[in-house]
């Protein structure tokens, strides 16, 4: 059953108490134009809508293809750089040159140490990238054995009737672009961790057309390429685990680089409402990133935005950043005790009032 802002969409309000099943009803925006019932019936599998066929029911089960075609029909509510800024917590100026090389080179890679938030970043950048319009955001994960044969296409078995056939599938990118083939909007892909897998050799044949984007080219396993013009990929990429340095010369003048550091003030901004006290916490990590003194390693925040800090930092800290500080000071087991649980602790709670 609704909030009390959504009581017109329930008749006899009596009738819902404790004895009756009832769901809550969250509206999240509306369509600034309806979708016409025309529409709906000359379109090929939309014309098979429960809500077509049986108008005077009152539940009607949506399949997931529908559900897909109707969402692409639907714009998505607008989201601002100001919102985005305000969510991030990266300054408006720093967004909008963020965008603005997405939208010159149509894809770019989030890059920085662990915990800087590339994946959330990457999130929001593409809500705002799809705002108003009918576009999609899908996210894949590359790693070690991720290969053309995912990414773009290949041979998989399949059984059918009893018997194995060998058909070429598309992988993850070929269905995103036939996908935002039927939408006007923007639409991004969204490639996470994109430096554990060897780009190169997952991207094949669209190395050419990142480069140029108004061109298709024939795939080596039959059909063509071609990525639609409001496609935007948006990668991110742990340097802790490869440096730029080591990426595809190739790759890299193909993608923007955005680089992401220890953002102290988002760390601030989350914890206004959690009651914690992050100066203490914010000059430990000063002090440890300048003693790592590698912009590739540093410690990042995202490991402490934690609504329940105050209860799990000691966990968070030895669990998490203790043995990150063995692995990278193997040869220096001084420095870790310097910055053990035991050592910190005081300077993390020094400037908080109790």
């Amino acid at each position: 059953m609704g909030d009390v802002a959504d009581d017109k969409f329930v008749k006899d309000q009596e009738k819902f108490h404790d004895d009756y099943l009832s769901v809550r009803l969250h509206i999240s925006h509306l369509l600034p134009n309806r979708i016409r019932r025309d529409v709906l019936l000359n379109h090929p599998v939309l014309k098979s809508l429960e809500i077509l066929k049986f108008a005077n029911s009152t539940n009607f089960v949506v399949t997931d293809e529908q559900a897909r075609i109707l969402n692409s029909m639907m714009p998505k509510p607008k989201y601002s750089l100001t919102q985005c800024a305000e969510d991030t917590g990266f300054d408006i100026d720093t967004l909008e040159g963020w965008i603005r090389a997405i939208e010159r080179k149509g894809q770019a890679i989030l890059y920085g140490p662990p915990g800087t938030g590339k994946t959330y970043v990457a999130e929001h950048l593409a809500r705002h990238l799809i705002g108003g319009g009918n576009g999609f955001i899908e996210l894949v994960q590359f790693h070690p054995a991720y290969a053309y044969e995912d990414f773009i296409q290949g041979i998989r078995p399949l059984e059918e009737d009893g018997e194995l056939r060998y058909p070429m599938i598309p992988g993850r990118f070929l269905q995103f672009c036939r996908r935002a083939e039927s939408c006007q909007g923007t639409c991004v892909l969204i490639i996470d961790e994109i430096n554990r897998a060897n780009p190169a050799r997952a991207f094949g044949e669209l190395m050419y057309l990142l480069e140029y984007r108004d061109r298709d080219i024939k795939l080596a396993g039959g059909g063509n390429l071609r990525v639609p013009g409001n496609v935007r990929i948006i990668g991110t990429m742990n340097t802790a685990d490869r440096s730029i340095a080591l990426v595809d010369h190739a790759l890299r003048r193909r993608f923007a680089f955005l680089k992401l550091q220890p953002n102290y003030d988002a760390l601030r901004r989350y914890h206004r409402s959690t009651g914690f006290s992050t100066k203490g916490l914010i000059d430990v990590l000063r002090r440890l990133n300048n003693q790592i003194n590698d912009p590739h390693y540093e410690v990042g925040i995202s490991f402490f935005l934690n609504e329940d800090l105050d209860e799990e930092i000691e966990d968070i800290w030895k669990m998490e950043i203790e043995p990150y500080l063995e692995e990278y000071f193997f040869d220096q087991p001084e420095t870790v005790e310097d910055f053990r649980w035991g050592k910190v602790r005081s300077g993390i709670y020094s400037h908080e009032i109790r």
